[in-house]
């Protein structure tokens, strides 16, 4: 999607901050439509989980929405959600964005607060009784963590059987 932009958005040169970080260069509209474009659900390690585990004969709902947060893949008679979460939008990556662009830049906060809103969701699950079990996206992607990050997702969702 980012092909549209480039091809149609003359950029130039970046202007830069005072720590020489090149500023954003969509302006709030473009910046907006380029986020909306981003897939939040049926992402590639989302399909992926969802196929092995339906081969491995584990049942459940796909992106729950009764639940707080949404949950990926979800058992709700059983109370158990799992969150396929994304590196980057996530905060995995958080030490590497901060020194990439400084302590109270834009991306840092940004991911401070989705960090922020993933813990109140957790906090919600299990006020009413849910178990959470959170797996990043790269360890479903990656061949050698694969088996054992989705070993450990079918191994939560059989607990309670």
């Amino acid at each position: 999607m980012l092909s549209q932009y480039s091809a149609t958005l003359d950029v130039g040169q970046p202007s830069r901050d005072d720590r020489g970080v090149p500023n954003l260069l969509f302006d709030p509209a473009e910046r907006s439509a380029l986020m909306a474009s981003i897939k939040s659900t049926n992402t590639k390690p989302e399909l992926i989980a969802f196929a092995e585990l339906k081969a491995r004969g584990v049942t459940f709902q796909k992106h729950y929405d009764k639940a707080p947060g949404k949950p990926d893949v979800a058992k709700p008679r059983k109370r158990l959600a799992v969150f396929i979460d994304g590196d980057f939008w996530h905060g995995r990556e958080l030490q590497r964005v901060i020194a990439k662009y400084g302590e109270g830049s834009y991306w840092v906060n940004k991911l401070q607060r989705n960090i922020a809103r993933d813990a109140e969701q957790v906090d919600q699950l299990i006020s009413i009784g849910w178990q959470v079990l959170r797996v990043w996206e790269s360890d479903i992607k990656r061949t050698r963590t694969r088996t054992a990050t989705l070993d450990a997702v079918e191994a939560f969702l059989r607990s309670r059987d």
